[in-house]
């Protein structure tokens, strides 16, 4: 697939899939004859989990480690499992604000007409 495609079917631009390759987040993608980026499908897996793990708020910083570890083999299973257990924690805790903040708003939301009604009455 073409950088095009790639940006387009992960909804990202080309620029951040450069900008991947070049901190060393994506392996060197392979290039056509006229050097235009040829991405393969393990290629794509990468950018989907980068995708995943960005959406998820994971920093680059922390992804580029967690690439560099992988490529280094089997001796360093445990300091990744290590590191993406500690952005288990950190994600976990954000989902428990944030379900602490849509709690709020259904709150809010329930009977907010009723409410504002009451206001609006006081008001006059």
């Amino acid at each position: 697939m073409t950088i095009a495609e790639v940006a387009k079917k992960y909804g990202l631009t080309p620029d951040t899939l450069r900008y991947y390759e070049r901190v060393g987040l994506l392996p060197k993608v392979v290039r056509t004859a006229s050097g235009i980026r040829d991405y393969s499908d393990e290629d794509c897996r990468w950018v989907d989990y980068i995708k995943c793990m960005r959406l998820a708020g994971v920093s680059v910083e922390t992804l580029v480690e967690y690439v560099t570890l992988f490529h280094q083999g089997k001796g360093t299973i445990t300091a990744r499992k290590k590191l993406l257990l500690e952005q288990r924690e950190q994600i976990a805790a954000k989902i428990e604000g944030l379900n602490s903040v849509l709690k709020r708003l259904d709150w809010k939301l329930d009977g907010y007409e009723e409410r504002m009604l009451k206001c609006e009455e006081n008001l006059k």
